[in-house]
């Protein structure tokens, strides 16, 4: 009975003076609730009465028991509702399927855990990792993002890796103190083993080497969440939630990286000029009022990248988280020093930087620069055809056609081909195919007439003369004639 009904029959008995065995007999209800309606100014609602004792109240420890004993078992193996009453049969309960059911759900629901409602002061901050799915150059891929949240003023700050390891753990924490302008005294983690090497208490941990660097550097307190508490970092659980669904949905498609992490800082800016429930000003405002409590950041950077040393081997190849990079040749068989960052490969001979590698991401991987094998390719000229280093070189169509040509022309033509090809050496591939192509406009398929084409540090004017229809010879030089030179000569043949 909705209020209409229940106000309209309380004016008829009580201010109108219509019989209640008239009402009665118009809306055919019982006489019980015909009084309670005339004695309730409004519907009283559902009183449950005092509940006589059931079978199941005589098995309700058992079913907790067993609720129990799921708890520390197998998330995936648990105790069904149907289960449950299974095994009570068995123990001599005679009571149906649905009583079992209830009772399960009533001993669920009031042993679910409650939480205080806390507080958090300005510069502290919390970390975790989510994980995503993004179409990335047409391939639908899962990817890994950092999350560091300040729960003061819930700023924070989002960024895509391929992997979570130590570097991208690094560079996390570098560009989200760029972000807030400063260091948070204090951050909160989970148990990841990126931090920890071992728990050898509630709160104990013993750090790893990574970790301790980037505390070192930045010298911010750290706390770890007791085993299985992820709630004590609950606002930036929250937060990789919020980042998932808010800016990953629908599924990203972008170039790369560098494009998926630009849109993600933008929207983190964006999300900035917020204003939380229960706060009087944009989170932006809160940022700059917490920035008081922030460390200052070093003077010098922290450099987020992995050291080890390594050694070449017999092919130029040098391993670095199970991927082989390459280094010039006279580097063979050297030992090195490798940088790993998280975008790119770095490896060094004493202080000098040697090679320069984008870095995989993929396993058992071989990445080669085509350059640091010209000058093996040059004594073995044979191999070309089968190079794997050259597989990767993609050289324009005109290359291929001088290639032919020097071949079929010149009596050690692939050896010819190769000396152009060491031209990339000291020319960009845009430089040298510009001369290539002059050169076979003018038929000529020499490394030295080629290289009449290139760029010269020297003015051109000053060093080349011009002949008709051979341009090739630009570089020829004609020193200065002297008439002495000429008298002497004439006076020789004189005396002869």
């Amino acid at each position: 009975m909705d209020m209409e009904q229940w106000l309209k029959i309380r004016q008829r008995v009580l201010r109108e003076d219509v019989s209640k065995r008239q009402i009665l007999r118009e809306t055919g209800m019982h006489w019980t609730t015909l009084e309670r309606i005339l004695a309730n100014p409004i519907p009283p609602g559902y009183c449950q009465t005092k509940r006589r004792a059931r079978k199941i109240d005589l098995f309700r420890e058992r079913i907790r028991q067993m609720l129990s004993e799921a708890k520390h078992g197998h998330k995936k193996q648990y105790y069904t509702a149907k289960k449950i009453w299974q095994i009570l049969q068995q123990e001599g309960f005679t009571g149906g399927y649905t009583i079992v059911k209830e009772a399960v759900r009533d001993i669920k629901r009031s042993g679910k855990e409650v939480f205080m409602p806390l507080k958090h002061p300005p510069g502290e901050a919390q970390v975790d990792f989510g994980h995503a799915l993004v179409k990335m150059a047409g391939i639908l891929r899962k990817i890994c993002f950092f999350v560091m949240a300040l729960p003061y003023s819930d700023a924070f700050f989002v960024k895509t890796y391929d992997r979570e390891c130590t570097e991208t753990f690094w560079d996390g924490h570098i560009q989200a103190f760029h972000f807030f302008g400063g260091v948070p005294r204090r951050i909160s983690y989970d148990n990841s083993k990126i931090a920890i090497s071992k728990i050898i208490g509630p709160r104990q941990r013993e750090l790893t080497v990574g970790f301790q660097q980037l505390v070192s550097h930045y010298l911010f307190r750290y706390h770890f969440c007791l085993v299985r508490r992820a709630n004590e970092k609950g606002v930036v659980e929250g937060l990789v939630k919020f980042a998932r669904l808010n800016f990953m949905v629908p599924v990203p498609q972008v170039r790369d990286f560098s494009e998926l992490n630009a849109n993600l800082l933008d929207m983190c800016r964006d999300d900035m000029q917020r204003k939380l429930r229960g706060q009087v000003k944009i989170k932006e405002k809160l940022l700059l009022e917490e920035q008081f409590s922030f460390l200052p950041l070093p003077f010098k950077p922290f450099e987020a990248c992995r050291i080890q040393p390594g050694h070449v081997n017999s092919e130029l190849l040098v391993r670095f988280d199970d991927n082989d990079y390459s280094v010039p040749m006279e580097y063979a068989y050297q030992d090195v020093t490798v940088k790993g960052y998280t975008d790119h490969v770095k490896i060094c001979r004493f202080n000098d930087v040697i090679a320069l590698h984008k870095r995989c991401w993929d396993r058992q991987q071989q990445i080669f620069n085509p350059l640091h094998y010209l000058p093996l390719l040059e004594r073995k000229p044979h191999s070309l055809a089968f190079a794997k280093p050259f597989e990767q070189l993609a050289l324009p169509r005109c290359f291929g056609v001088l290639q032919d040509r020097m071949e079929s022309q010149l009596e050690q033509g692939s050896r010819e081909y190769i000396r152009v090809l060491r031209l990339l050496e000291k020319y960009s591939i845009k430089q040298l195919t510009t001369a290539v192509e002059k050169a076979l406009r003018h038929r000529v398929h020499t490394p030295e007439a080629i290289e009449q084409f290139l760029p010269d540090a020297r003015p051109w004017r000053q060093t080349t003369f011009k002949l008709a229809g051979r341009e090739h010879l630009r570089r020829v030089k004609i020193s200065q004639a002297n008439i002495r030179d000429y008298t002497e000569l004439l006076g020789q043949g004189g005396a002869a």
